[in-house]
């Protein structure tokens, strides 16, 4: 028969454990005002907004529509669809592209690794291109694939016209669709092997392009490594951004910036204004045992060890109480056969009475199907637990 095991641990470490603070509590008037159209100010581990103005009005975003680009290539090569060693031949439409490029030729070969580091150092528009034609076989098909991960991710006010905002009609977003899109980008590792590059060069290509990050930020403000500018007439200046300091990252979204230097100094007072006022508590750690003894069924072991699935951080004014609390939900018993890593589980964290975030809870080792002679030594082993001695 199984069991839910539903194991509520009430962790609040200060006194005053009635008072209950709403998530939106966070979001609140800057000490100073911004020029540019759209701005959001995005706690990473929870999603928390600590800021926003305009941040749900459709807006023309230029390069930023690269995070989706970049985001889709990453999760091809997890899901071993395309690999960072994969070679591109360079279509005569890539190499026509204007705008930012890294100036590929028709017919030469680069890895997929290449192009990956032009477009998120770079920009490149002609990068852009040749990894969505390596990806889905056409620019058409890879742009509706943009627009259906937009949907799962819950973008609701995003449309993708390309794959590098070269185009203003019909390519638009909003900050907080921006701030989804980024968030889930910032799951990878792997983005950030290219997004904190300031100088280098694309070996790999036929001209060695000298790259420059695009974004200053990464260079001049302490802890930035991505994400992303972009830049047009229609679209003028917009940043999305990232920092992390200790265990406290931040994620800002400027749009609309009526200069390339107000968006990047707006994006740094945001998160100044973030990391002065609020600081991440450390509550769960990747690896740390979350449930001992969970009981398995039909396998050739009777329990495994439960293991959070990776770090997570509390979110919280700086001088405040923490106030939290954590949920271990898993369903016993668990039937073999049961792989490593295999999810099991979640960890549900609230806050105020609201869920803020989640951490799966993962089996700690392999645990194969019992036959007919594991059963049988089972039950020895049970008769000669249960004999009087």
């Amino acid at each position: 028969m199984n069991n839910r095991l539903i194991k509520v641990t009430a962790l609040f470490l200060c006194l005053s454990s009635l008072m209950i603070f709403p998530m939106n509590i966070f979001a609140q008037e800057m000490p100073f005002e911004l020029q540019s159209k759209s701005a959001l100010l995005m706690d990473y581990d929870t999603g928390t907004i600590l800021y926003e103005e305009n941040s749900h009005e459709k807006l023309p975003i230029a390069s930023i529509t690269k995070i989706m680009t970049t985001l889709l290539a990453l999760e091809a090569i997890e899901d071993g669809r395309i690999s960072l060693d994969d070679e591109v031949v360079i279509s005569e439409y890539a190499a026509s592209m204007g705008g930012s490029q890294v100036f590929l030729s028709a017919g030469e070969k680069l890895p997929v690794s290449a192009l990956l580091k032009a477009i998120i150092v770079a920009s490149a528009n002609d990068a852009s291109v040749a990894l969505a034609e390596k990806i889905s076989g056409t620019v058409e098909t890879f742009v509706s694939k943009m627009n259906q991960k937009a949907k799962e991710l819950g973008m609701e006010n995003t449309h993708f016209a390309d794959c590098t905002g070269l185009s203003d009609e019909d390519n638009y977003s909003t900050a907080y669709d921006v701030s989804i899109m980024s968030r889930e980008l910032l799951k990878y590792p792997l983005f950030f092997q290219w997004s904190t590059i300031w100088l280098d060069h694309l070996e790999e290509s036929e001209n060695n392009t000298m790259l420059t990050n695009t974004n200053r930020l990464v260079r001049f403000y302490e802890g930035c490594d991505g994400i992303k500018t972009g830049s047009t007439s229609k679209a003028k200046s917009c940043l999305a951004a990232t920092a992390k300091r200790g265990n406290l990252r931040l994620i800002a979204i400027i749009l609309a910036a009526p200069t390339s230097k107000t968006r990047f100094n707006e994006a740094a007072k945001l998160m100044d204004y973030g990391f002065a006022n609020y600081e991440a508590v450390p509550l769960i750690k990747k690896d740390s045992v979350v449930e001992k003894n969970i009981a398995v069924t039909g396998g050739k072991e009777k329990a495994i060890v439960g293991l959070a699935a990776k770090d997570y951080s509390l979110l919280q004014k700086k001088g405040e109480p923490s106030q939290y609390q954590m949920d271990t939900i898993i369903d016993q018993p668990i039937k073999a056969p049961i792989k490593a890593g295999q999810k099991i589980g979640y960890i549900n964290i609230k806050q105020g009475g609201k869920d803020i975030g989640t951490v799966d809870i993962l089996a700690d080792r392999d645990v194969d199907k019992a036959g007919i002679y594991d059963y049988f030594k089972q039950i020895i082993q049970d008769w000669v637990s249960a004999s009087p001695q």
